[in-house]
């Protein structure tokens, strides 16, 4: 199973987002889960509206270029607009192994005529859209409850979508039942998938060795 280390592979709360949370990941063979937004004409690494310390996405990159190459950077894109910049970014830095989620729909539109790949949520409150045909995967969520079946993910699978599974504990609900119940899934197709945690080096372990 791929692993994306939600918000980087933290240790303790401010680390969020952090590049030593970042080079943490990396250095397990980790991708990575982080948050777009802009201040002041830039884009920055921020889960919530950025402070005037926040990293851009460009010095992110470059770490990431050093030492992330290989793994996966699963992108959400905290506000509108951000489109040009974040593709003139990866460009630059010659980004491969991505996508991006998490905008609102008519933002959504701009990414997938841009060419990017691009991950539409399906969770207990949002259903697919006409737009999952144009997605490239899944950002497969649960807020309040498992919803979502094994023959879930095998239906997304056979549709030729990638799936990427948000790990219980990200809303404050054990993850070990879900992961246990992963353990049903064709190995083909548990290869495939994506999960973000908070605990990479757990899943990984639990899921691939």
């Amino acid at each position: 199973m791929k692993i994306l280390a939600h918000r980087g592979h933290w240790r303790a709360p401010h680390e969020k987002n952090s590049l030593a949370a970042f080079e943490r990941a990396w250095a397990g063979g980790h991708g990575i889960e982080t948050d777009l937004r802009d201040r002041a004409r830039q884009i920055v690494i921020s889960h919530d509206p950025p402070e005037a310390q926040a990293a851009s996405f460009d010095s992110f990159l470059e770490a990431f270029a050093a030492r992330g190459c290989g793994t996966t950077l699963a992108l959400n894109i905290k506000a509108d607009g951000l489109c040009e910049a974040v593709a003139k970014s990866l460009a630059r830095y010659s980004v491969e192994d991505f996508f991006v989620f998490d905008m609102s729909v008519p933002d959504s539109l701009h990414y997938l005529k841009a060419g990017m790949p691009v991950f539409l949520r399906l969770s207990e409150h949002e259903p697919k859209t006409g737009l999952f045909e144009r997605a490239a995967g899944v950002w497969l969520d649960a807020f309040t409850r498992d919803w979502w079946t094994l023959d879930t993910l095998r239906t997304i699978h056979a549709e030729g979508k990638a799936v990427a599974i948000v790990s219980p504990e990200l809303h404050r609900r054990p993850h070990e039942p879900m992961w246990r119940a992963l353990g049903g899934l064709d190995a083909d197709i548990l290869r495939e998938t994506l999960i973000c945690t908070d605990f990479p080096d757990e899943a990984d372990s639990f899921f691939n060795r």
